[in-house]
């Protein structure tokens, strides 16, 4: 079981005045954190698209590949890659680019995206919204096949014999495709051979097994290879030392952002209850000591099969510091009792030192 953390670069709040920090902060202090992630043996990293003041990481690549240079064998990833509103020639560009830096550590989510600003930040219209992702992700999967690309489409000039470089040492990139829950996602992603990462960022988690049963008999009718077929799980999480502790800290920021989030959107913010059933068991929310966390780690793995569990951690403006200490636990307490149970990944081999 591979773990790991993802983020969207939560802006720090001053803590007498509330007022939002620094965007440049956020930004520096997501390189620490992929830093820490990689000396405490975690798996992924993967940073996710949004274009907002609370949540500032738009640019994944470049921050991606800063940390190519100073980690040595974590995978570094988009969660997600809003594909709808930018360029895949670019997309992949950038992130063959990083996967140079990085000795092969690259790998791209694809994903229509959770939030709408990019629309019109680049020009787009939400009415094309299901058109534009299965046009882009076309495009993508077809550059990740060959440099030399002839295509055309509605949203975008066509490609005639156009050269896409870099390459891949490897000759291709890992492509996960990213979804809530849409069912006809799931059985888009096992007809295309693409590993699949759910976000299940509410209610009971185990509720996505039946869509990972879908994508996996979808994968298996397409005559995909059974190495091919790979579910991975977002979800919000926090670790502490005492369980009580770790679940009443990220109740107040997972609270804080809820309420950013209903303002936005025109809900009201869950109540107190609702996060206490949805922070145990076989909730969403995976708030609590290292025993804990693992417990129901293994427990839906027992459900959905997933070889992949990353976390989102630095929500509500989290103080850095206490994101920082969960990266930590996740490392060194929560990840040796997860691989005691289910056993460990194959030994992660170092890279070459970046000259």
């Amino acid at each position: 079981m591979e773990l790991g953390v993802y983020s969207f670069g939560d802006v720090q709040a001053d803590a007498s005045t509330g007022k939002l920090g620094s965007t440049a902060d956020a930004t520096r202090n997501l390189l620490e954190a992929i830093q820490l992630a990689d000396q405490v043996g975690l798996d992924f990293f993967g940073i996710g698209e949004h274009h907002t003041r609370e949540m500032p990481a738009s640019a994944a690549t470049v921050i991606l590949g800063a940390a190519a240079s100073t980690t040595r064998t974590i995978k570094l990833g988009s969660a997600v890659t809003v594909l709808s509103t930018d360029d895949p020639v670019r997309v992949y560009q950038q992130f063959a680019t990083l996967d140079a830096l990085s000795n092969g550590r690259a790998e791209i989510t694809a994903g229509r995206g959770s939030s709408t600003e990019s629309f019109p930040l680049f020009g787009h219209s939400l009415n094309d919204y299901d058109e534009l992702y299965a046009e882009k992700l076309d495009l993508l999967l077809q550059i990740n096949e060959s440099e030399s690309i002839t295509w055309s489409g509605k949203f975008r000039p066509a490609l005639n014999e156009a050269l896409v470089v870099p390459r891949p040492d490897a000759g291709s990139l890992p492509i996960w495709l990213a979804t809530g829950g849409n069912p006809h996602s799931s059985v888009r992603a096992g007809l295309l051979g693409l590993p699949v990462s759910y976000a299940i960022i509410g209610g009971q988690a185990n509720r996505f097994a039946p869509l990972a049963d879908l994508y996996r008999r979808a994968a298996a009718q397409a005559g995909i290879a059974e190495d091919k077929i790979k579910v991975a799980v977002a979800s919000p999480g926090f670790v502490g030392e005492d369980a009580a502790q770790a679940k009443e800290f990220f109740w107040t920021h997972w609270h804080r952002v809820m309420e950013q989030l209903g303002k936005i959107r025109g809900f009201a913010p869950p109540p107190r209850a609702h996060f206490d059933k949805e922070a145990s068991g076989a909730g969403a929310l995976f708030a609590g000591g290292p025993e804990e966390i693992a417990e129901r780690i293994v427990s839906l793995h027992k459900s959905i099969g997933h070889m992949r569990q990353f976390f989102q951690t630095d929500v509500g403006q989290m103080p850095h510091r206490e994101f920082l200490r969960s990266i930590e636990l996740l490392g060194t307490k929560v990840k040796p009792l997860v691989d005691a149970e289910l056993g460990t990944n194959e030994p992660k081999e170092l890279t070459k030192d970046v000259a």
